[in-house]
């Protein structure tokens, strides 16, 4: 991969992080949570857009007054609209600590919402249509042991699909995509062994087969080309901590770098979109001192990158 851009696009808060951006009706949109700091109470979410990935501009804020938001990310659901999904970790956690809940818009300037999806203590974490479904990796939040799949008509109500899809080692962070009908995801394990995980699953997605990478990873995700390659973005943590963009081998079960971000220090979820021929991603880092947005633009040579942002209307 070769780095062709990346620049700062927003530090407006004293805190900015964990981005995702998609393509929609002919423009950027870039969604983040700005608080105080990378763990305080008042988070909220905030989305950005511009026609060029240059030129930005604020388009909504959302924010909950007894929760800190956290870790947004965006989908086109099948009948065009917006959804947008983020974790709320409650101020009161009498009840429960944690819920995961969903937005729609038709424009990212006004949404419905926000309305309760999975179950309480369970984070879904990123929502990937297919076929007509909504799927997502919700992760325990009680006691970090186990993830589940969910699966959603609506993206409203969401069911699990038989048992838990992997238990132990604090599995939580994840990305999920489809290569026809077969599901692929790229876990974060926390414990020992704290290595990142490969799965596989054939429909009904109730058994998953999983392989380690045998690298230390953070706030991943991932695109699968036309062609099969698959590209990810992940923390790494090796020799210096940073952001970076790699290839899956799923047949080898191999992670490898292929182009660090400008980055460092706090950094991390990145969100990825084709266009134009171009990987897109947005991510935060704090290399240059304040925890800032930046969008980056990377050739990926030797590989088949038409404009497939999964499905997102132009």
């Amino acid at each position: 991969m070769r780095l062709i851009d990346a620049a700062r696009i927003w530090d407006e808060a004293p805190h900015n992080a964990f981005t995702d951006l998609i393509r929609f009706a002919g423009e950027w949109l870039c969604v983040f949570r700005e608080g105080e700091n990378h763990m305080s109470a008042d988070g909220a979410l905030r989305l950005i857009a511009s026609p060029d990935g240059r030129r930005w501009a604020s388009r909504a804020r959302i924010a909950a007054p007894d929760a800190d938001l956290r870790d947004p990310k965006l989908s086109v659901a099948p009948d065009g609209r917006l959804m947008l999904v983020a974790g709320a970790r409650l101020h009161d956690p009498s009840d429960c600590t944690f819920r995961s809940l969903a937005w729609f818009s038709r424009d990212g300037a006004s949404w419905d919402g926000p309305q309760r999806i999975g179950d309480p203590d369970f984070w879904l974490w990123r929502v990937t249509w297919h076929a007509g479904s909504a799927y997502t990796l919700g992760y325990d939040c009680r006691d970090y042991e186990r993830i589940r799949l969910y699966r959603s008509d609506d993206g409203t109500q969401f069911a699990p699909i038989g048992d838990d899809a992997f238990t132990g080692g604090f599995p939580n962070e994840s990305a999920l995509a489809f290569r026809g009908d077969v599901a692929h995801c790229l876990l974060r394990r926390d414990d020992r062994p704290n290595s990142g995980l490969w799965g596989t699953a054939r429909p009904p997605y109730a058994a998953w087969q999983w392989q380690d990478l045998g690298v230390r990873i953070g706030g991943p995700h991932m695109l699968i080309l036309p062609d099969g390659t698959a590209v990810a973005a992940v923390r790494l943590h090796d020799r210096r901590v940073r952001t970076s963009l790699c290839r899956i081998d799923p047949a080898a079960a191999t992670l490898t770098e292929a182009l660090a971000l400008p980055s460092g220090g706090d950094t991390s979820y990145a969100g990825l979109a084709l266009h134009d021929g171009r990987l897109w991603v947005s991510y935060y880092s704090s290399h240059e001192g304040k925890t800032a947005i930046y969008l980056a633009q990377a050739a990926i040579d030797g590989a088949a990158c038409p404009e497939a942002p999964t499905g997102t209307p132009e």
